[in-house]
């Protein structure tokens, strides 16, 4: 098992807070949050599971942006009800996220001249416009008795093995649902505790940060994009309890230009000058390259111009 840095981000614009997060997100991809000083509590966390609770028969369900609090799409009916305390959740997400990135830009040492600390919190700024951010609800059931006998380890997986695709995602645990996995640099599966050592007495479970692909090549592969999976407990025979999770997948606004990140640290990594799309000349914005690689996974609207996903 893999030994996660613990992080308490409570203190605000501390650099050796920033030195630590990129230092973790540079060797694992994936970081712990204190569950302490944060602006989301128990009781947030506790009232969206709640919810979850109520979405058995969808396994996941996404919530795009909320606009003045309100479901830019249609809401199933067990959720209208609860519109409010799901846009209240996503915007403390968000918040979270913002505060996390200006850490990385602090642990980074962005130019000041360049947008110091706001560098990467001014390009994910919800009054600029819309972004591909995203508040998922997941539901993964049990191995019910009966499946046991024919249940394999190998093939019988939760959610296969996958990296995401923008910023920093925020997952959200329950105490004894374990089942996350994410892949070490050997190639092997090595299992991520909810509540690791240290952690227990915390009002509710560390939120596990990881870093996705877009951070990851906006860095030069500094901060890396992990691949992870989630598989049924090992003790199948024990495991009588479904596993719920929630998740926030944050996105630059889909406009923003990917442009080298100005930090010598990640000029120091070397690579690319950005992401620079298939013809070679041309910047991608943030949302051709979330559609580039969802044209990549499903082969939705791939076209022969990388600059036009």
């Amino acid at each position: 098992m893999l030994d996660i840095p613990i992080i308490d981000i409570s203190q605000t614009n501390s650099e050796e807070v920033g030195e630590q997060l990129v230092s973790a997100a540079a060797k694992y991809g994936f970081i712990y949050i204190k569950s302490v000083g944060l602006n989301i509590d128990a009781g947030n966390v506790d009232q969206i599971f709640g919810i979850v609770g109520y979405l058995r028969y969808y396994m996941a369900f996404n919530l795009g942006e909320f606009v003045d609090g309100k479901a830019q799409q249609p809401l199933p009916n067990v959720l209208v009800s609860h519109e409010a305390e799901l846009a209240y959740f996503a915007q403390l997400c968000h918040d979270l996220c913002l505060k996390i990135l200006r850490l990385f830009a602090i642990g980074l040492k962005i130019d000041l001249h360049g947008g110091g600390e706001e560098w990467f919190s001014s390009r994910h700024d919800p009054d600029k416009g819309p972004s591909g951010s995203i508040l998922r609800l997941l539901f993964y059931p049990t191995i019910r008795p009966s499946d046991i006998p024919f249940y394999n380890a190998v093939s019988d997986i939760r959610a296969g093995a996958h990296s995401d695709y923008g910023s920093l995602t925020l997952l959200f645990q329950r105490r004894s649902q374990p089942g996350l996995e994410i892949l070490t640099p050997q190639s092997q599966w090595s299992s991520v505790e909810v509540y690791p050592r240290g952690t227990e007495s915390d009002p509710f479970p560390p939120i596990l940060i990881n870093i996705g692909d877009l951070l990851s090549y906006w860095t030069n592969g500094l901060l890396k994009s992990t691949v992870h999976r989630v598989v049924f407990p090992t003790a199948v025979n024990s495991a009588s309890e479904d596993r719920y999770s929630i998740a926030y997948f944050c996105h630059p606004v889909d406009t923003t230009k990917l442009v080298p990140v100005p930090s010598e640290i990640v000029r120091g990594k070397g690579g690319t000058d950005g992401i620079i799309a298939e013809s070679g000349n041309v910047l991608l914005t943030a949302e051709q390259h979330l559609q580039g690689q969802l044209a990549s996974t499903y082969g939705w609207g791939k076209q022969d111009d990388p600059t036009q996903y």
